[in-house]
């Protein structure tokens, strides 16, 4: 719980991934992707409920098999033409809670240790300036956009350490009020407080290269 209030963390999952075939269900260090991330979150004792969305019957049964709750995701909102907005939107209608940590199965890394410092982050009693908490990892590149540089002047171009600290939210963990879930669509609100985190927990999984990297990564930690 958060403060008394139930706290229910959603694992998305579905049958369609594109760039990882199968990404969710097969082998990774000896178990699979959604299996590892079911186990971290049962670790997780303030944590009331967990729920696993999916279209794949196949996934929901393995939630079932874990005793968790299942959540059958319409077609539409598994699919690549639902926007981000949408299917945030849907989830939260969908559920029955005061908050949300969302934590999708392609952030293996991100630690029990991480995970309870987000919960513990929303607990304090003296917090005023953000309605919700995400993960990030800094982005310290020299970067371009529309064929103009983002973050530096081309004419005083600085050394990588002292680019602005450019934010990417890694969805390894979020955490947020349903309301606010329903109000922004969205995990994350215009007032977030960003917990960062190191290159290794950052990792998400994209892409083939990505998956094999995680798994590498996965084993050395576990």
């Amino acid at each position: 719980m958060i403060n008394n209030k139930k706290l229910l963390a959603i694992v998305p999952v579905r049958a369609g991934s594109q760039r990882v075939k199968n990404k969710n269900l097969r082998k990774f260090a000896g178990s699979s992707l959604l299996e590892i991330k079911l186990k971290r979150l049962k670790q997780i004792k303030e944590i009331d409920e967990i729920l696993v969305s999916s279209d794949s019957n196949k996934m929901l049964n393995i939630a079932k098999r874990f005793n968790l709750s299942t959540h059958k995701r319409k077609k539409y909102f598994a699919s690549s033409k639902a926007t981000n907005s949408e299917f945030f939107k849907n989830l939260a209608e969908n559920i029955n809670s005061d908050y949300v940590l969302y934590s999708p199965v392609t952030t293996p890394l991100i630690s029990k240790k991480t995970i309870q410092r987000c919960i513990n982050s929303l607990k304090q009693k003296n917090k005023k300036n953000y309605k919700s908490i995400a993960t990030v990892k800094l982005l310290k590149h020299h970067m371009w956009l529309n064929n103009k540089p983002l973050n530096y002047k081309v004419s005083k171009s600085p050394s990588s350490q002292d680019l602005p600290n450019i934010m990417a939210i890694t969805y390894g963990c979020c955490i947020i009020k349903r309301s606010d879930m329903l109000k922004f669509k969205n995990v994350v609100t215009d007032k977030s407080r960003f917990i960062v985190l190191d290159d290794i927990e950052a990792t998400d999984i994209d892409n083939e290269l990505d998956f094999k990297i995680a798994e590498y990564l996965f084993k050395i930690k576990n």
